[in-house]
């Protein structure tokens, strides 16, 4: 990567940044508190780094912005139904990559780059695309170390058989790279390993 390159990068990443930090809502880690989707940035760039350090600059750049701005669009403006859930995730992937778009353009970069990013961002091509599975593995990663264990708790009514599934589902989504990686590189939660792990090697080819 050139100078001027590198400088470009830092730059929007400074932007996506400064965005993320506008969210009201936050989240205390180890006594800091943090708004929410700049420190899930954070993590979701740090993840990438262990997992993939040789990235791509356009996956570098559409984990660092994946929930750009997301409480701008909140679930709750939508109906309750799953059709009502998955036009929220749909809607929710325009306006990120929208958003994207315009920083990007703004620190210079071609159309070529951030059609790139905006694709991996919309996770378009996910069965096709390296790129776009790089975002997903690192997704995945991400939720099982740092959110795994907040979404059992608030969902603590669910049966057992529901929880399998959903991990199930998500794990999925995930390479087998990333599943393996889950297994040796992340921490998972303590209470919860017993459960995770058995599914993790169940799906490993």
């Amino acid at each position: 990567m050139k100078i001027n390159d590198h400088s470009r990068f830092n730059q929007a990443i400074a932007h996506f940044d400064e965005l993320n930090k506008q969210d009201p809502n936050l989240e205390v880690v180890d006594g800091q508190t943090y708004p929410k989707e700049y420190l899930y940035s954070m993590r979701m760039s740090e993840m990438l780094h262990r997992y993939m350090p040789e990235a791509s600059e356009a996956v570098k750049l559409a984990v660092r912005c994946q929930h750009i701005q997301r409480w701008k669009i909140a679930r709750s403006s939508y109906a309750m139904t799953k059709p009502a859930y998955f036009q929220w995730r749909n809607d929710l992937k325009k306006f990120h990559a929208k958003t994207a778009k315009s920083v990007l353009s703004e620190v210079g970069y071609d159309e070529v780059l951030i059609t790139k990013v905006c694709l991996i961002v919309k996770k378009e091509g996910l069965k096709t695309s390296a790129d776009t599975q790089a975002l997903e593995d690192v997704i995945v990663l991400v939720f099982l170390e740092s959110y795994l264990e907040q979404f059992v708790a608030e969902h603590s009514d669910y049966e057992l058989d529901k929880l399998v599934d959903i991990l199930n589902k998500t794990l999925l989504k995930a390479s087998d790279n990333a599943r393996i990686a889950a297994l040796n590189m992340v921490k998972l939660p303590n209470a919860l390993a017993h459960l995770v792990t058995p599914l993790i090697q169940s799906l490993i080819r």
